[in-house]
């Protein structure tokens, strides 16, 4: 494989590597790691390995760390080098820089600074999962990984219930479980669902059902991996502008202008804001 070796602008040039597969990597995404004067990487010996394969000599460049334990020394080093005239490329530990990776306190750092900024851009777990999941893709809304505890891994999906779009997330091994347990009970246990694991590698695996029968697998089956998980969106019921006039004229008569939104929200399953949008509507046109 040639490289080429060229001239790169001063400034910090994020760069998309492979998500499994070394070779999914882009020429440009080579070129830019073999002529930059800086390197930086989530993680050092992946960007390593990955060089390794591909033949780019390190030529005396050291690679610095930037992980969520860098600290500001880091990233300050980066932004002002790129300042100084240096080409700086950055590379995630997988696929796309910046989504859910500490590389986004360097973008909002060189953009602050009035650093040039552009990308190689290469793989993106989200965007493979997507392709494999059978599920929608014209809308997709991505969550990142949910929090550890219970309650509030809960409260973050039940947030999520009224999203009119794929829902993709990222989850650990060791939590999947316990993260479709809770999807089902947010959610509902009827919603499709796909859990995509070690994507673009050797063992690459897509298992698709509902949330009910997903966390009932994986309650008895800890996988192995990098995981996505995407959940459909649900069936919100349609209801006209007239039945709902006519449910909130009915709430407000006897409860406060909360709980009949409340109320009529549970009820017809629509999104809190739009019910109180319609109840601020119909005081509006009542007091006029």
């Amino acid at each position: 494989m040639n490289i080429h070796k060229q001239s790169l602008a001063a400034g910090i040039t994020f760069v998309g590597v492979p998500i499994g597969t070394a070779r999914d990597i882009t020429l440009r995404a080579l070129d830019v790691l073999a002529s930059a004067d800086m390197l930086a990487a989530e993680d050092t010996r992946s960007l390593l390995r990955l060089m390794d394969i591909h033949g780019i000599p390190l030529e005396g460049r050291k690679i610095t760390a930037l992980h969520d334990h860098s600290g500001d020394a880091a990233v300050a080093r980066l932004v002002t080098a790129a300042k100084e005239g240096k080409s700086v490329a950055y590379a995630s530990e997988a696929g796309m820089p910046l989504i859910a990776d500490p590389g986004f306190e360097l973008s909002r750092a060189a953009a602050q600074a009035g650093v040039n900024v552009t990308c190689a851009p290469g793989p993106s777990a989200v965007l493979t999962a997507l392709a494999l999941g059978g599920l929608p893709t014209d809308a997709f809304h991505f969550a990142g990984f949910l929090p550890n505890a219970k309650a509030a891994r809960l409260s973050a999906l039940e947030a999520l219930r009224d999203v009119r779009a794929t829902l993709v997330f990222y989850e650990s091994p060791k939590r999947i479980g316990a993260m479709l347990r809770d999807a089902k009970t947010a959610l509902g246990s009827t919603r499709p669902a796909a859990v995509c694991r070690e994507l673009t590698k050797k063992f690459e695996e897509v298992r698709r059902g509902t949330l009910d029968e997903l966390a009932n697998y994986y309650a008895e089956n800890t996988p192995k991996g990098e995981i996505v998980v995407l959940i459909d969106r649900g069936d919100l019921e349609t209801v006209n502008s007239d039945d709902l006039e006519t449910s909130l004229k009915a709430a407000l008569e006897k409860l406060s202008m909360r709980d009949a939104v409340d109320l009529v929200a549970k009820a017809h399953a629509l999104p809190r804001r739009q019910v109180y949008q319609a109840a601020l509507a119909l005081n509006t046109d009542e007091g006029g």
